[in-house]
């Protein structure tokens, strides 16, 4: 389905991991991992896609398999507030819709990005959107690195926690009804992003280490749509890498 609006996507990319150091360039079936991920966004409706880095061998390497790379400072403390200066560098309008797509997710379904952007594109009160699922099992809901999800009755994100939410009242209740696993892909409007910086952290953000609460705690309004697939596995360590190169091995690249 095509998306409602038009929207760029942008990949940032940091050479620094702690635990997996030069992650983007890591190969996978040939490839450095980042280029897997500029191609599948490539496939994706997006009118342009560009990587946003700090680091002039990932420029470098990006350059190799002819993306568009904008350099951006090394002050940054998260990807969005690198992509706040890739707006202001590519002088894009307040009201265009960019996808941040990780460095880190080489089997991104381009579906998704177009998704999250149609999610943005629909919902006009909302500065982002994002994607969630239905929690799969009781394991999910109580691991604080799987990051859980309430909305209203429209969709609009109520709190995003690493604890079980909502709570079981009564423990005889399915542990994972009514609860949403959220994918970490984000749509948002240009003009939002370039006053992010301005935004001072919230107390919640730092208790829950989840970025996307500032957004709440400054009364603004997160969209969250039901993804219409699971998302592919993403590359935090080396056995998620050796996991994620058996995987597109076995498919046709």
């Amino acid at each position: 389905m095509k998306p409602a609006a038009e929207f760029r996507v942008v990949i940032p990319a940091r050479y620094a991991s702690t635990r997996l150091p030069g992650k983007p360039l890591l190969e996978i079936a040939g490839r450095p991992m980042l280029q897997h991920v500029y191609e599948r966004a490539l496939s994706s409706a997006a009118k342009s896609v560009l990587i946003a880095t700090d680091d002039v061998r990932i420029e470098a390497a990006a350059q190799a398999f002819n993306a568009v790379v904008c350099m951006t400072g090394s002050h940054h403390a998260s990807g969005t507030e690198r992509l706040g200066e890739v707006v202001e560098r590519m002088g894009w309008e307040s009201d265009t819709l960019i996808v941040n797509v990780q460095g880190d997710e080489p089997m991104i379904d381009p579906a998704m990005i177009n998704q999250v952007a149609d999610g943005l594109a629909q919902h006009p009160n909302a500065v982002v959107s994002t994607l969630a699922y239905p929690l799969q099992a009781d394991s999910d809901m109580q691991d604080p690195n799987v990051v859980k999800v309430v909305t209203d009755l429209n969709g609009y994100a109520l709190y995003f926690s690493r604890a079980p939410i909502p709570f079981r009242r009564d423990p005889a209740a399915d542990a994972a009804t009514g609860g949403l696993r959220h994918i970490g892909l984000y749509a948002y409007r240009a003009g939002f992003l370039a006053g992010y910086q301005q935004l001072s952290p919230s107390p919640l953000e730092n208790i829950e280490k989840l970025e996307q609460l500032r957004v709440l705690w400054h009364g603004m309004k997160i969209h969250v749509s039901l993804a219409d697939q699971m998302p592919g596995p993403g590359v935090d360590t080396l056995d998620d890498l050796m996991r994620v190169e058996q995987l597109m091995t076995a498919r046709v690249l």
